[in-house]
């Protein structure tokens, strides 16, 4: 049986400001890097997205954990390696 799906999103752009909550600039630029099937691919795509834009010192971007969302009752251990 394939391995449980624990939809991850990476979402990155520039932020408002490095005070506070994190609050993008402008939402029309906010890059959906891209959806996965799990914690370890999230990882791996937000790393190759972090790095590409390190000289930004505004430019973030998150792992959302959308499996949460869709399924609130989950026990949400997926950073398993």
């Amino acid at each position: 049986m394939p391995d449980k799906q624990l939809l991850h999103l990476v979402i990155g752009g520039e932020l408002k400001s490095l005070e506070g909550p994190a609050q993008f600039k402008d939402l029309d630029k906010v890059d959906l890097a891209g959806a996965y099937p799990n914690y370890q691919q999230a990882l791996a795509a937000w790393r190759g997205k972090a790095q590409s834009t390190v000289d930004n010192a505004l430019m973030r971007y998150f792992i959302i954990h959308a499996h949460r969302l869709l399924d609130p009752a989950s026990d949400g251990d997926d950073h398993q390696h």
